[in-house]
């Protein structure tokens, strides 16, 4: 699996806009940071032609164990969900 790592997209910003590599790595760390501060806060996020980010509540539910059948707890807890956008979708599929 070939994977778009954090290093991979400085060194494509480097390249296309002609930044320094410490600098684009500063605006990607700040453009992560913006995105989970703005998440922490319980704001969605939607990036025109991408997609939305948002936070789920999940309920505290009953789990069990599939080889020992014991019941545990699964304690309530927050999920990012991302809906890519209809146009990221078409571009994927042409």
């Amino acid at each position: 699996m070939n994977a778009l790592t954090k290093i991979k997209i400085i060194e494509k910003l480097h390249t296309s806009i002609g930044l320094s590599r410490s600098e684009c790595s500063i605006f990607l760390d700040a453009f992560f940071s913006k995105i989970l501060n703005s998440l922490k806060e319980g704001k969605n996020i939607k990036i025109a032609n991408f997609g939305s980010f948002t936070i789920k509540s999940k309920n505290s539910r009953i789990g069990r164990n599939p080889k020992t059948k014991e019941e545990f707890t699964i304690s309530a807890r927050k999920v990012i969900k991302f809906k890519p956008s209809s146009a990221l979708i078409n571009k994927i599929n042409k």
